[in-house]
């Protein structure tokens, strides 16, 4: 049996506190770039995931994730139903890891993983969507796609290190560029193709309403992906210490990147652009902040600052509604991140000597999370459309979606 190590399960307690903090910090996020009319909305999508996966991944998530492997794709949802065989050993004490951390603190910290990533979809669809339609799309997302994802990267399936892709070198995911970002990108880019442009999408001017609510989202996300990358060491080691400097470094770079990128093309450098930057340094070194020194990650930060705000404006060239940008940020940073460790990665990338098997592990791996993604989100964003519909009538998506979905309003007039 192992003993248990107060340091680490605090820390993986204070690190799974941290990531669910990011879920309230996205609605935040979210809400402040929406209109005034459909903040609330914005932001009870975020707190609607919350609900569902809260109670779905103790029942059959965590299950799914960990559990006994089925064809390398998913666990068996039986295995641990309601985490049965997960908390206590035959005797009676609490499972312990090889961390010397509980096994259950491990399930405190993975669904924050799970809710986050499936709050993240939503940005993509905001202004136009049912609520209900939306809660129906976590639950059944969260269990055919965020779930065999994860458990394919970390759970000893067909994209982790005892895969087939093994053979060529071992993939690198440290927390979660796959199974998070590239999964919830794709997600919100499918989505956005099958429900459509929101009214007035190119011609209306469609402006953030609350840009300090924006940047308080953009703060609160940075402060929450401390745990979300140091905690994914699982235990308080160098290791975090190292996630956590190339959290900030990556960070800070892409930040500087996107303002930069800004300045060129526009003359200013904006506070929407600021707290993007942010978000986009801290996907991309998502995957890599495990991997990568100091130094390489802000050269990865800086990479996925450029990129991702130039790729904020591909939909409106190439006809997409991504309403708030799921997939300039998330699919091209975590895509960003996750290739690019085969470049920068201290033990195997490119620039190190270590040739081209981790860059194209790298890619293949990407792939693969992009054609999963993408297929099991049709087939759930298509049923759902020719059953339950998506959209908001029309006449409410003028008027206000939070008035017709929850009847409020986020701001009520004062009359003196």
């Amino acid at each position: 049996m192992e003993e248990l190590n107060y340091g680490a399960t605090a820390w993986m307690l204070t690190s799974a506190s941290l990531v669910l903090l990011m879920t309230p910090g996205l609605a935040l996020f979210y809400g402040g770039m929406t209109r005034s009319k459909s903040v609330l909305n914005m932001m009870m999508m975020s707190f609607g995931a919350m609900g569902i996966i809260g109670v779905i991944y103790v029942l059959w998530g965590w299950s799914m994730s960990y559990g006994a492997d089925v064809g390398g794709i998913f666990g068996n949802p039986f295995d641990q139903f309601g985490l049965v065989g997960t908390i206590y050993d035959e005797s009676g004490e609490f499972i312990i890891d090889g961390f010397g951390v509980p096994a259950i603190v491990g399930v405190a910290f993975q669904v924050t993983f799970a809710i986050i990533t499936t709050a993240l979809i939503s940005g993509a669809i905001a202004d136009r969507t049912k609520f209900s339609s939306w809660m129906v799309f976590v639950a059944l997302w969260v269990t055919l796609a965020y779930f065999p994802m994860a458990h394919m990267v970390w759970g000893g399936g067909l994209l982790s290190g005892d895969g087939p892709f093994a053979g060529i070198a071992a993939p690198i995911d440290f927390a979660g560029g796959t199974v998070v970002h590239i999964n919830a990108g794709v997600a919100g880019l499918v989505l956005a193709l099958i429900i459509g442009k929101r009214k007035g999408f190119g011609t209306d001017p469609m402006r953030p309403h609350n840009l300090p609510l924006v940047m308080l989202g953009a703060a609160l996300l940075w402060f929450g992906w401390f745990g979300f990358n140091a905690g994914s060491a699982f235990t308080a080691d160098g290791t975090a210490g190292l996630a956590w400097v190339n959290t900030t470094s990556a960070t800070a770079a892409a930040m500087l990147g996107w303002l930069l990128t800004e300045r060129i093309k526009y003359g200013k450098g904006t506070s929407l652009g600021a707290a993007s930057g942010v978000v986009a340094g801290l996907v991309a070194i998502t995957p890599a902040a495990g991997a990568l020194n100091p130094v390489t990650s802000i050269a990865l930060g800086a990479i996925a600052g450029v990129l991702c705000a130039l790729a904020v404006g591909l939909k409106h060239k190439l006809g997409y509604d991504d309403s708030l940008d799921v997939v300039g940020v998330h699919l091209v940073g975590g895509l960003v991140g996750t290739v690019l460790i085969g470049v920068f990665a201290t033990d195997g990338g490119l620039i190190f000597g270590g040739g081209f098997n981790q860059l194209a592990v790298q890619i293949i791996i990407a792939v693969v999370a992009i054609v999963f993604s993408g297929v099991i989100t049709a087939v759930i964003g298509l049923a759902i459309k020719a059953t339950m519909g998506w959209r908001v009538p029309e006449e409410d998506e003028v008027r206000g979606i939070d008035l017709a979905e929850h009847a409020e309003t986020a701001y009520e007039e004062i009359n003196s």
